[in-house]
Formats: C-alpha cells, sequence, structure tokens
C-alpha cells in the first residue's frame, strides 16, 4: 500500500478500510508525536496526546480537504490538540538527554550542545500556552502568519503579537 497517495488512502479510510488508516497511520506517527513531544517535553503526554490526534482525525476524516496537504492538516490538528491539554493541565518539563546529538564524538561540544538544547527546552516549555503554540506552529511546522491565525482561530495581529513576545521572553531567558 506504500505506493498509493496520502489522497488515495484518505479516500480508502473514508470507505473504512483498515490498512489504509494503518498506512496513514504509520506515515504520520512519527511527525506527530514529534509536534506532541515539542510542546509537552514529556514522552507518555506526547504519546497520549498522538493517539489521541489520531482519534480525532479519523473521526473527521469526512470532513478533509482533500485539495490540502494531508501532513501540515494532521500535525496542525496535534498543536491544537497540545493547546486544549495546555488549557486543563500544566505541562512538566522532562528532558530526553538520548536524543541530543553528540557533535563529532567530542565530549565537550557534546555537553555544550545538550546544555544550551536542555536551555532551549525549558524556556519554550515555560512559555505560557498560547505562546507555545504559535512558536511550535511557526518556527517547528513552519506555518506562515496567516495560516496560523486561521488555525487557532485569531487574528493575524494576534499571532504576531504572541510571536514577539514569546521570542521577547526567550531572548530574556535564554541570555
Amino acid at each position: 500500500m506504500n505506493a498509493l497517495t496520502d489522497r488515495d488512502l484518505i479516500l480508502r479510510a473514508r470507505g473504512g478500510n483498515a490498512e489504509a488508516i494503518g498506512e496513514l497511520t504509520t506515515r504520520y506517527q512519527t511527525s506527530v508525536f514529534n509536534v506532541c513531544y515539542r510542546m509537552t517535553h514529556e514522552r507518555r503526554e506526547a504519546e497520549d496526546l498522538a493517539q489521541e490526534t489520531f482519534l480525532r482525525v479519523y473521526s473527521r476524516l469526512d470532513l478533509f480537504d482533500l485539495e490540502r496537504d494531508f501532513g501540515p492538516w494532521v500535525r496542525r490538528v496535534a498543536a491544537n490538540i497540545c493547546l486544549n491539554y495546555f488549557e486543563t493541565q500544566k505541562p512538566t518539563v522532562e528532558i530526553d538527554d538520548e536524543r541530543l546529538a553528540d557533535e563529532n564524538n567530542q565530549p565537550e561540544a557534546a555537553y555544550e550542545t545538550r546544555e544550551r538544547s536542555e536551555l532551549i527546552r525549558k524556556a519554550i516549555a515555560a512559555l505560557p500556552a498560547n505562546y507555545r503554540v504559535v512558536v511550535e506552529l511557526r518556527h517547528f511546522q513552519e506555518l506562515s502568519y496567516d495560516e496560523i491565525a486561521v488555525e487557532l482561530n485569531i487574528p493575524v495581529s494576534d499571532v504576531k503579537s504572541h510571536l514577539f513576545r514569546a521570542r521577547k521572553i526567550l531572548a530574556e531567558k535564554l541570555k
């Protein structure tokens, strides 16, 4: 089934084809998990939120516009689910050192990289949820301001304001 396009799989999944649903999940599970993990910084929560993302996606697959790309849509759903989670929970910060790269196998460089990455992740995790989600959508999902505004149902001016304030907070924390 790997030769099928996302569009083909979506059409089959709408018809109840379990293999098509499985293939779509396989194609996007890593990127959805990464969105959830970058936003929550907690592996178990990210796994739960990724699972919830796919449940939501498949329950609303009939609403998906086949003229759009599926990947960005499913990652936006994940970001929205994380945002909803933040409204009800205070996220915790957990650093996964195994995922950090070892720069040229040099202990000093690797240590500095881990330390810098940890500071950045902690600073992003400490942002208010509405700032954290725009940072995720803009810098990790590479959405335009207009796309973020549509996705979050807020004015473009709010998107710009949230990003400006988030960047200012991050700059202060990372001095």
